[in-house]
């Protein structure tokens, strides 16, 4: 697995770069023929028309709900206990 908290905003700035935004990509890989859930890609492409109040691009997966995932089906530790509450799991992880 691969996160980077980095993402960037839509909107360049002064100087003709991007800021820091609130949304990025996470990357899992598993073995082939893994057993849980489904391959592929998760959610939609976020909507550059569509952006939130500080004009960053909208999440659709909480990197938390991954975690937990990973935790509880892959390590078969208590995600609760790491992660300080149950959060919903992702499908295919």
């Amino acid at each position: 697995m691969t996160f980077s908290e980095f993402g960037r905003r839509v909107k360049e700035n002064g100087s003709l770069g991007t800021d820091h935004g609130a949304a990025s990509s996470m990357f899992v890989v598993r073995p082939k023929g893994h057993n849980s859930g489904k391959s592929g890609l998760v959610g939609k492409h976020p909507s550059l028309a569509d952006l939130d109040n500080e004009g960053d691009l909208k999440h659709h997966t909480d990197f938390r709900s991954v975690y937990a995932s990973i935790l509880d089906n892959w390590l078969r530790v208590d995600s609760a206990s790491v992660l300080g509450k149950k959060w919903n799991k992702v499908e295919c992880v």
